[in-house]
């Protein structure tokens, strides 16, 4: 249940702080006050907590940002709004902080016991915690589309809608893969023939990891083949003659200087091993020089390998190893190619299996549905009667469809719409076409209170619900209210007084000028405050001693 609301600079409200306990674990919460005085601002930051989109212009003017801050305390039997608070790390207790932030940038927060969450989070948790009756709902009451929710959610047949709609993602996802399938099958003859090709010109190639560099790096040794031979032999003529002679006179040189004195060998060794150093690296390079050699035979080979090599890599990769990764996979196409046969068979084999369960299932939610809707029939026009429409007729007419898959979506194939009669002897229409605003507001509330026995919402709001309604039907609506608010947490905006009358909480929101501003201010009404904002809700601002004696009446019935 909502236990207390706090809202900072929202439009008209500068601050204010609501304690919503009433003490009883459900209970009614009345909210009264002259038109234009603020009651929407309530509603406004209630659906600012639920994600809705939020404006920069409801911030108070002069301000940086507004605040509305909400916290719930969530019954203990509330299995699945407790399991997604634990599931999302967003807390694992029953007390529940939502709170949202607007600045005056465009920027919007949302937290939820204190973590950062997206709108559609607040949207998902805050749908279980409370809902919202306002004229956007009554709106959506006259949608068709919408009632098929209203209807499964009545029938208990929610689980089962949702094994229904598993069922047909995977049906469809097998089916939509065996049409892929089938196309390929169409296409298989040409994609096999041009993978062939592809195949056999890289394999006829037979390139080589690196090859394509290795033969880079001959080709331009072949290319400079003369000028290596010429830089080689004028390398080795700054070693041969004098050079050697000198290192080896060097060395035996060493050698007499050892046999006079024993400490001058290590000196000895180590010029030695110049020598013979010098002597190896002439030798290598008198090596390197032979095996250089001006071949234009080579050299065209190697151009024309390399050319083959490029055109390789243009068509299927970068570099060579991509080349034949491109090998590898067209290899397993053309192998799946070949097993494609058997994969449709199959696959035709499991849609099929897959269809025909879809179907009885989708069949026996049918079933269920027509069941489910001549129970709902009775029960609301039980409720439709308790709220002074005795004669009223409501009725579940399912459209007619071809019941194969063409038809059939992941919520089944049913599509229900309401018709609502209020007058004997009419023919049930259409919501759409037939109800008043009286009748619709009536017909809100009837919903509202078959449907909120079937779910685990605990706050149920309610803004003007009394529209286009007095008399006897207005003390009806009264009625049934406060019958809701034995079982759930109500929060009722309204202009009658026989709903007033039946609050558990009563506040007023009123304007007030301070310091030169507006501002909206909502008071605890008691005792005396409440019967005169009663007998003002009667009968204006200068209540007689009989309206105020009305008033007290009606607050003794509530």
């Amino acid at each position: 249940m909502l236990c207390e609301l706090r809202i900072e600079n929202l439009a008209l409200i500068s601050s204010l702080r609501l304690n919503l306990e009433t003490g009883t674990g459900g209970g009614l919460t009345v909210m009264t006050g002259e038109t234009g005085a603020g009651k929407s601002i309530m509603l406004r930051a209630l659906h600012m907590l639920t994600g809705e989109r939020a404006s920069t212009d409801w911030i108070r003017a002069g301000c940086d940002s507004c605040q509305v801050e909400a916290l719930f305390e969530a019954a203990p039997a509330h299995d699945e709004l407790l399991a997604q608070l634990e599931a999302q790390g967003l807390g694992d207790g029953q007390s529940i902080i939502i709170r949202r932030q607007i600045m005056a940038n465009g920027k919007s927060r949302l937290h939820i016991n204190g973590a950062l969450v997206t709108a559609r989070q607040a949207a998902e948790l805050t749908a279980l915690l409370l809902t919202i009756a306002g004229q956007h709902e009554h709106q959506r009451l006259l949608q068709p589309a919408r009632h098929l929710d209203c209807l499964d959610t009545f029938g208990d047949l929610w689980p089962r809608r949702e094994a229904l709609g598993g069922m047909y993602r995977n049906w469809k996802e097998i089916s939509d893969r065996l049409t892929t399938l089938r196309q390929a099958e169409r296409d298989k003859e040409q994609r096999r023939d041009f993978l062939s090709y592809q195949l056999r010109e890289i394999r006829e190639a037979a390139p080589q990891p690196g090859e394509d560099e290795n033969l880079a790096a001959e080709k331009k040794r072949l290319k400079n083949a003369q000028a290596l031979i010429r830089l080689t032999q004028e390398n080795l003529h700054l070693f041969d003659g004098e050079i050697l002679e000198r290192l080896a006179a060097l060395r035996r040189g060493m050698e007499q200087i050892v046999q006079l004195d024993l400490e001058a060998k290590p000196i000895a060794e180590e010029i030695g091993g110049y020598t013979f150093v010098a002597e190896e690296h002439i030798q290598s390079l008198r090596h390197y020089r032979d095996s250089l050699e001006s071949n234009p035979h080579r050299l065209e080979q190697v151009t024309e390998r390399l050319d083959i090599l490029q055109q390789l890599k243009r068509k299927y990769g970068e570099n060579l190893a991509a080349v034949l990764a491109w090998a590898e996979e067209a290899a397993a196409e053309l192998s799946r190619i070949a097993s494609l046969d058997e994969e449709i068979a199959q696959l035709e084999k499991e849609v099929s299996a897959r269809q025909t369960e879809l179907l009885q299932a989708a069949a026996t939610l049918g079933v269920q549905r027509q069941r489910a809707a001549a129970r709902m029939e009775a029960a609301m026009e039980r409720e439709l009667s308790s709220l002074a429409l005795a004669k009223a007729v409501f009725r579940v007419r399912f459209q007619e469809v071809t019941k194969d898959t063409a038809a059939l979506k992941a919520n089944g194939w049913d599509r229900p719409e309401f018709f609502f009669s209020a007058n004997p002897g009419e023919a049930p229409r259409p919501l759409a076409k037939v109800a008043s605003g009286g009748e619709l507001s009536r017909l809100m509330l009837a919903m509202k209170c078959l449907l909120a026995q079937k779910d685990m919402v605990e706050t149920v709001i309610f803004d003007e619900v009394d529209a286009g309604i007095g008399g006897e039907a207005a003390e009806a609506v009264a009625r049934k209210i406060k019958e809701l608010s034995g079982h759930h947490q109500v929060v009722c905006i309204t202009h009658l007084p026989q709903i007033a009358a039946r609050g558990d909480l009563h506040f007023r929101v009123e304007k007030a000028a301070k310091e030169g501003r507006t501002q909206s201010e909502v008071r605890h009404l008691n005792g005396d405050e409440r019967v005169a904002e009663l007998a003002r809700m009667l009968a204006g601002r200068s209540p007689s001693e009989h309206t105020l004696a009305w008033a007290r009446e009606l607050l003794a019935k509530g």
